[in-house]
């Protein structure tokens, strides 16, 4: 968009979805930035149905840099401190709320505890200083992950089918096929592994950073979750926006 075509949107009705991601290692298969292109899809996915909703939305350039300690261990993950992560994020929802947008709703695709506690932090800070409202649906926490499939519901989800399928329908060109097909199921759970108080993939059990099983991603298993990814997050923003005492 132009700044005059930002100028004339109705920005009161307008939520600005940010696609949120992270540079970190996804297996041999999958690119360092597979959580920002899940995190695209899902943001333009959201967006249709906000838009559909009768209010406006507008998708924002994916950011693919944040705190991701579990992956730090590998070639090419790129670690931010979650409180810079917080402070960045927060100075973006303050210059959003200088626009007069409704609403930042955040398209999460990451999952590193470290940065789920940074976008904690963040939602405090801006309730605090009494911004736009910032609302993301956490993926780890019910009712959202319920409808992403049977793998993410394990825990064993990192590159698997889960996230190999998205990537496969999104952005097929970015996946290393030929090794995706012959990579052995990895069972391990990273929310048991976290529970445990692990705090890298390797010991978690993920020697090549990925878990679950990704030689079973389909393109079309990957549709069907962006659709549902950009359901949860319009449900969200409809449940944070709705007027006081509505149904």
């Amino acid at each position: 968009m132009t700044w005059e075509e930002v100028r004339d949107l109705d920005r009161s009705r307008t939520v600005a979805v940010l696609p949120l991601g992270a540079i970190e290692a996804h297996g041999p298969h999958l690119p360092l930035g597979t959580d920002g292109v899940i995190a695209e899809a899902m943001a333009r996915a959201a967006a249709q149905r906000i838009a559909t909703s009768g209010r406006g939305a507008v998708v924002l350039p994916v950011w693919e840099y944040t705190a991701a300690p579990f992956g730090a261990g590998f070639a090419g993950t790129l670690s931010l401190s979650p409180g810079g992560v917080t402070a960045l994020l927060l100075d973006l929802a303050r210059e959003l709320t200088r626009h007069g947008f409704a609403a930042l709703a955040i398209a999460n695709a990451h999952l590193d505890p470290s940065h789920l506690g940074a976008l904690d932090e963040l939602v405090a800070y801006a309730r605090s200083e009494s911004l736009l409202p910032v609302i993301w649906p956490n993926l780890t926490r019910k009712p959202w992950g319920s409808r992403l499939g049977d793998e993410f519901m394990t825990g064993a989800c990192h590159a698997g089918r889960f996230e190999s399928s998205i990537v496969m329908a999104a952005r097929p060109e970015l996946v290393r096929d030929e090794l995706r097909q012959g990579l052995a199921p990895n069972p391990a759970s990273l929310s048991e592994a976290i529970r445990s108080r692990r705090r890298t993939f390797a010991e978690a059990g993920g020697p090549r950073a990925y878990f679950g099983w990704p030689a079973d991603a389909t393109a079309a298993e990957g549709e069907r979750l962006i659709d549902t990814l950009g359901a949860l997050l319009a449900e969200a923003v409809a449940g944070a926006l709705a007027p006081t005492g509505a149904a």
